[in-house]
């Protein structure tokens, strides 16, 4: 809890009197003074379940973004709550049986999108809301945070570039708060590159550290000279952990065992983990969240240039359906089977979101799944719905594109992935560009004039270097279809009853990340 300080004072203002120095003991009082309306009130990331002895019932709460997970399992008589999926597994009183939504789910996204698992009986709580369980049955959820009702309550306006500087200087001086040393993952993109110079500004010593792949020495994909080119200029205490081919054979085995819920991303988060640990942090800043404020993603230009040009064509029309049946065995020999979705598709946010964003596509899945099982989870999902209500009321093309990236691919891939990596070394990653009072701060020049990455780059006193700023944007490398793919996994024992029922036996695995998919289905399922 970034404020706990600036809450712990004001409590102490009305006579609450504390035992010890923790954020924890904050909630405590904050709950007793505040009851649950506390949640509003706080900046960070959490998730955490609270026993009301008084009104003899649980409060069950999460942060506004779903930094944090919190998963339940509640069959009426029995409510169960663990961080993680396979805790609640792990107790063998809930029926595992597998969710259609979960798997049509990760096919889609490469990822299991909230608030499903892949068991039927376990879902997540949703990001920015409490549950109350009263042990008399009752319950009652509650929203008390929404990232999209932060963008559509937001009055346009622009932001000035000092103002932007201040409220990225607020976040990383909150998200520096800690008992420990806090480090920085530091790659050679605009975001980490920022948040260290921000963080140098903050005094202290300021340590750094940088994965470095053996098979990307020396080449454009190589990002250590350039980070080490930033750790010099801000004097940071930096290292560069390199690791190899060996080291992921090492700890391919742990890597799903950490992972909890499937997922075609992280490793890159396990590995510069693994180097946190390996420099001795217990915390680090990663920049998270820059694209998806910032406009950073291709997404940004591509998604309203699709709408603009078949914004005529309604979703799911009957000219795009049958042009999709007809072009998509064609499409799918010589380019992206997406293609022979544009005229189905394309006409709205939602739509172009999903050909933007999507795996594969809905209409492939019954090639290696059970075709009742596609149309149960692609139902039960109701995907174009639930984008077009995330955009909803929202008026510039860089809000609704924000909002979707936030609430879907960030919160759904890139947030999960980093808990999961993180936690499986014991280490906080901490993400000062997700960030409630950012968003506030930013939310209204979304509809103005909204910031870019290069706004924000020019936040530090001291600047970048022009390397930095210069260099073409490239994504974090990481060698792992190389990696995984020439290295045929073998499949897991299935976690879930009723797998085999449930889908077929899969084709031979295409390369890329569609073959990495379906060796980490076969991790979870053993099919």
């Amino acid at each position: 809890i970034y404020n706990y300080r600036e809450l712990r004072a004001a409590l102490e203002a009305q006579g609450h009197v504390f035992k010890s120095t923790s954020d924890t003991e904050v909630l405590l009082h904050l709950y007793a003074e505040h009851g649950d309306a506390m949640t509003a009130k706080l900046r960070g990331m959490f998730a955490f379940a609270l026993w009301d002895g008084a009104r003899n019932g649980l409060l069950l709460a999460r942060d506004p973004f779903g930094i944090k997970p919190l998963y339940l399992a509640d069959d009426g008589k029995t409510l169960r709550v663990a961080s993680q999926v396979k805790a609640l597994l792990a107790g063998g009183k809930i029926d595992s049986a597998p969710a259609a939504a979960g798997q049509v789910g990760f096919f889609l996204w490469g990822h299991v999108p909230e608030p499903y698992t892949f068991h039927k009986n376990i879902r997540s709580l949703p990001a920015g809301s409490t549950l109350w369980v009263g042990a008399d049955g009752r319950r009652e959820q509650k929203s008390f945070c929404s990232v999209g009702e932060i963008l559509r309550s937001a009055a346009p306006c622009s932001i000035s570039s000092f103002q932007l500087s201040t409220f990225l200087r607020d976040s990383v001086a909150h998200h520096l708060i800690a008992d420990v040393p806090v480090g920085v993952f530091l790659s050679s993109g605009l975001d980490s590159t920022t948040l260290a110079a921000l963080a140098a500004e903050q005094g202290g010593t300021l340590r750094t550290v940088t994965l470095g792949f053996e098979e990307f020495r020396g080449t454009a994909d190589d990002e250590s000279p350039l980070a080490e080119l930033v750790a010099r200029q801000y004097g940071a205490q930096h290292q560069t952990i390199w690791v190899t081919r060996r080291d992921f054979q090492a700890e391919a085995e742990r890597i799903f065992h950490a992972m909890d819920s499937p997922s075609i991303d992280g490793v890159n988060t396990y590995f510069v983990s693994l180097a946190a640990k390996r420099a001795g942090l217990k915390v680090a800043l990663s920049g998270l969240g820059g694209d998806e404020l910032f406009g950073g993603y291709p997404s940004f230009r591509e998604i309203p240039r699709i709408v603009n040009a078949l914004g005529f064509l309604p979703p799911g029309n009957g000219v795009g359906k049958a042009f999709r049946a007809v072009s998509a065995p064609v499409l799918k020999r010589f380019t992206s089977p997406k293609y022979a979705g544009l005229l189905e598709y394309g006409g709205g946010y939602g739509g172009a979101y999903l050909l933007r964003r999507g795996m594969f596509m809905p209409w492939e899945l019954p090639e290696f799944l059970d075709a009742d099982l596609v149309r149960a989870g692609w139902d039960e999902l109701q995907t174009l719905v639930r984008f077009d209500a995330t955009v909803a009321g929202l008026r510039s093309s860089r809000a609704k594109v924000s909002a979707l990236e936030l609430n879907w691919y960030m919160r759904n891939q890139l947030l999960r992935d980093s808990d999961w990596a993180g936690m499986a070394h014991s280490l906080e990653i901490r993400v000062p560009l997700v960030d409630v009072e950012l968003l506030r701060a930013v939310a209204p020049a979304l509809d103005a004039n909204p910031p870019s990455k290069r706004d924000m780059a020019d936040a530090p006193q001291k600047k970048l270097p022009p390397e930095i700023l210069n260099r073409p944007k490239t994504g974090f490398q990481v060698p792992v279809r190389e990696w995984l793919l020439e290295e045929k996994l073998p499949a897991a024992p299935k976690r879930s009853e009723g797998g085999k029922a449930e889908s077929r036996k899969l084709k031979p695995e295409p390369r890329g990340l569609r073959g990495w998919a379906r060796q980490v289905y076969r991790q979870f399922t053993g099919n």
